[in-house]
């Protein structure tokens, strides 16, 4: 006769209450809060400086002859080493054991000179250089969804870094006081004067300038100017702007006390109820020729709809909201679609209440396109579900599905980019499969790029199409 086997009880059954109060320690005040946060700054930092010089700054590895014929330049391999050969005064590389035949690896400013050359004296039929036509402006992009975690500060910083690589000059703004894309990008943020907010806050106090030259005229008193806005007042592009380690990619960081920024602003705009503040963003970047200097401009936004992220997506010509194929987060997104509606209608009815007794154009809030991503994407048990949301979001929605790979997970861990891994640590086909994520997400979100760019310069076809 076989023995019963004796079935154990679930964990969660037959605890011990005084043995739980044990372990439980002392009650917790605000003072362990800031041992707590002191030990992961240090944290931080040592997990940051892995991978980056000596000197604790990130700088980016070379390419390869075989990555700059295969993703950089269009070119044969043998081709390639036969204009370097006839041509001395262009970057011949260098070879990491020195021998003469080895392997040639270029820094990305080198291969940069080398897509100059190849523009001007290479075949007209092939793309050296990106679309982008003459004198365009940047185009704006925003990263933008109120669910934390769907991959917004890796898609931001994994298009900046797809862009660079295709030769465009790129601007990356961390409007996330987490400053993940910060760290990403090896930024160095003291406090919040390196960050948007003293760009926000000058511009309003250029409002209150102007509002004081009005009361001037009218014999009223002028609005106090404190010193913050004084201050504000002397910050220029250059002052924000840093570079990094990838040599056409600049950032405006981020640091936690950005975070401020939510509450000042709204204590600003009632102080001067005609103060724009959604605009304060947008202004800086025209005013300043933030516009004219770059070719992209990547804002990576916090996850939530306040004041920053607002000024975001009224500056943004593309928006691009990430999302995984889960029903939690198809439905958080739904939700943030009806937030842009309400808040950015809100916005226009104030404003045109306004606007028409006054006798002004009436304000309307426009975007060149929009676009819904899915992220970290398992197609072993996701298709059902992404399908279904492909099906609802119809044309808000991205053709491919960013999967989820071994090369985009160790990345992380090492805070790089996987354009930053070098391929030699992984089997090549794993990190073939792994940048092909990322290609093909920056292929459509080229796309999109481009044709907006197209419109804009042939607004005739435009209205010939319609």
């Amino acid at each position: 006769m076989a023995k019963k086997t004796e079935q154990s009880a679930p964990p969660y059954m037959n605890l011990d209450p005084k043995a739980a109060a044990a372990k439980l320690g002392d009650p917790i005040n605000t003072h362990r809060f800031a041992q707590a946060a002191s030990f992961c700054a240090k944290g931080r930092e040592d997990l940051a400086i892995r991978g980056h010089a000596p000197d604790g700054r990130k700088t980016l590895r070379k390419f390869s002859t075989w990555e700059i014929t295969k993703y950089l330049i269009p070119l044969a391999p043998a081709h390639f080493r036969r204009v370097l050969k006839n041509n001395p005064a262009l970057p011949q590389g260098e070879t990491e054991t020195g021998k003469e035949g080895g392997a040639k690896w270029f820094t990305l400013a080198e291969v940069l000179t080398l897509r100059e050359h190849f523009a001007k004296e290479g075949l007209s039929s092939k793309e050296y250089k990106p679309y982008k036509p003459e004198g365009a402006q940047a185009k704006i992009t925003a990263i933008a969804n109120f669910k934390g975690g769907v991959g917004k500060t890796s898609t931001a910083a994994h298009l900046a870094m797809s862009a660079a690589l295709d030769g465009y000059k790129v601007l990356v703004i961390d409007l996330d006081s987490q400053g993940s894309m910060t760290s990403i990008m090896g930024g160095q943020v003291e406090d919040e004067w390196s960050t948007v907010f003293p760009l926000i806050a000058k511009d309003f106090a250029k409002a209150m300038v102007t509002e004081n030259t009005h009361r001037e005229a009218a014999g009223e008193a002028p609005l106090p100017l404190d010193e913050t806005l004084q201050e504000a007042l002397k910050i220029g592009a250059k002052d924000v702007i840093q570079s990094t380690h990838w040599p056409n990619i600049d950032l405006i960081g981020a640091q936690l006390n950005l975070y401020w920024a939510e509450f000042q602003i709204p204590v600003w705009r009632m102080g001067l109820k005609g103060w724009k503040l959604w605009d304060g963003l947008s202004n800086f970047l025209e005013d300043e020729g933030v516009l004219d200097a770059y070719d992209v401009i990547i804002l990576d936004t916090p996850p939530a709809l306040g004041y920053l992220t607002i000024n975001a997506l009224a500056a943004a010509d593309i928006l691009l909201v990430p999302l995984g194929a889960s029903f939690l987060e198809f439905d958080s997104t739904g939700r943030f679609f009806d937030m842009l509606y309400t808040t950015f209608a809100s916005i226009e009815d104030g404003e045109n209440t306004a606007n028409r007794l006054a006798g002004l154009p009436e304000t309307r809030f426009e975007w060149d396109v929009v676009r819904a991503i899915i992220t970290r994407f398992d197609a072993s048990q996701q298709t059902d579900l992404a399908n279904v949301i492909q099906a609802y979001f119809g044309d808000f929605m991205n053709a491919y599905r960013q999967e989820f790979t071994a090369l985009v997970g160790q990345a992380g861990e090492q805070v790089n980019g996987i354009y930053e891994a070098d391929y030699r640590d992984f089997n090549r086909d794993t990190y073939m499969r792994g940048r092909e994520t990322f290609d093909r997400t920056y292929a459509e979100f080229k796309e999109l790029l481009i044709g907006c760019w197209w419109r804009d310069a042939h607004p005739e076809e435009e209205q010939d199409n319609g």
